[in-house]
């Protein structure tokens, strides 16, 4: 199609049928509406600039693309690195960009002055809106982002305060209770559990899902068997060997997190105990870690990809102005049995 003379004005409706599309798609495309395909919005884009279309209202501007941040204290973890890669898509999609910040150091991060300064620091960034993974000390940033209207979304939230925070995690209950059930179903009754820190929600959730297993095998809850430490190797590693050292070893332990299933399967290579043979371990994430051991390693499934996407659509939203249906979204867990388990073993002399 050629050109329109250069002392004719370029009108809206020019834009649309040079687009092939209708007035109504050419406005929702200038105007930044997420609702308008990508390669529709580029037709459009490219139409306003071949005819010098010039809008009538100044109200209209050019499309802002905008800026995210995500924010966690450490990255060498499969579970960040897992929640992040979602992170990452639903921000490529959302057509955001995506800041990835460490927080203030853990003692000042729980100062109001530190945490507001990070927060302006984010907002002088451009930053609409953030997303914090099991983030430590969250309360005084979280309150410092309210006071500026920035929306906050804690993934697997850790030491919360307010419980009206928008978060995003797994069932982490039912994928606690049904690890418990699978080795329970196998014929374990001594079923020890190392699980993570107690300020964690997701932590103590999991473990309620254990006890609630036990409860309903009609099993009593051996306290001795049940310890909760840091989400680790070295946590599975030093419990693994206490759990297993006991005059009445557990011939199954369930973990709050596969880096501490791990060091389950450590402790137990160290002490010469067969897995799954001997003892039954179970994890929890089922990060690609979980295939990499010897045996490969039964784990609870999250979506911690869809969990990461779900919380960058959460927070685009509520930057929008539209608070979201429930501000504490948690997604489906599921066993994904592998090789560290099996049925409950004969009591050997070497146990």
């Amino acid at each position: 199609m050629a050109g329109r003379p250069s002392t004719e004005r370029a009108t809206l409706a020019d834009v649309a049928r040079h687009a092939g599309v209708s007035t109504g798609t050419a406005s929702k495309a200038l105007n930044g509406r997420r609702d308008i395909a990508d390669d529709t919005r580029a037709r459009v884009l490219e139409a306003v600039a071949e005819l010098g279309y010039r809008p009538t209202t100044t109200q209209w501007e050019p499309p802002r693309t905008r800026t995210i941040a995500a924010v966690f204290d450490v990255l060498d973890s499969p579970y960040i690195s897992n929640v992040l890669q979602g992170v990452l898509a639903a921000a490529t999609n959302a057509q955001a960009n995506l800041l990835v910040r460490l927080p203030p150091d853990r003692a000042a991060r729980a100062t109001k002055a530190a945490a507001r300064a990070w927060v302006a620091a984010q907002k002088e960034s451009g930053v609409v809106g953030i997303v914090g993974i099991t983030l430590g000390e969250p309360n005084a940033m979280l309150q410092a982002a309210k006071e500026v209207g920035m929306p906050f979304v804690m993934i697997d939230p850790v030491d919360l305060e307010d419980p009206r925070t928008v978060s995003v995690g797994s069932a982490n209950w039912a994928g606690g209770r049904t690890a418990t059930e699978h080795v329970l179903e196998l014929g374990h009754r001594r079923v020890g559990w190392i699980g993570g820190p107690a300020a964690s929600a997701a932590a103590r959730e999991r473990l309620h899902g254990y006890r609630a297993a036990l409860d309903s095998a009609g099993i009593s809850l051996d306290q001795s068997l049940v310890r909760s430490d840091t989400f680790s190797i070295d946590t599975g590693l030093v419990h693994g060997r206490d759990l297993l050292a006991l005059p009445d070893p557990p011939t199954a332990i369930v973990t709050g997190d596969d880096e501490i299933a791990v060091g389950v399967l450590a402790a137990a290579r160290e002490l010469h105990v067969a897995v799954p043979e001997q003892l039954s371990v179970v994890g929890f994430d089922d990060t690609p870690q979980a295939t990499w051991t010897t045996p490969q390693l039964t784990s609870v499934h999250q979506p911690l990809a869809g969990m990461g996407r779900m919380a960058v659509e959460t927070v685009l939203t509520m930057a929008d102005g539209v608070q979201p249906a429930s501000r504490h979204v948690q997604l489906a867990t599921s066993l994904t049995v592998r090789d560290s388990t099996a049925p409950y073993p004969a009591r050997t002399s070497g146990r």
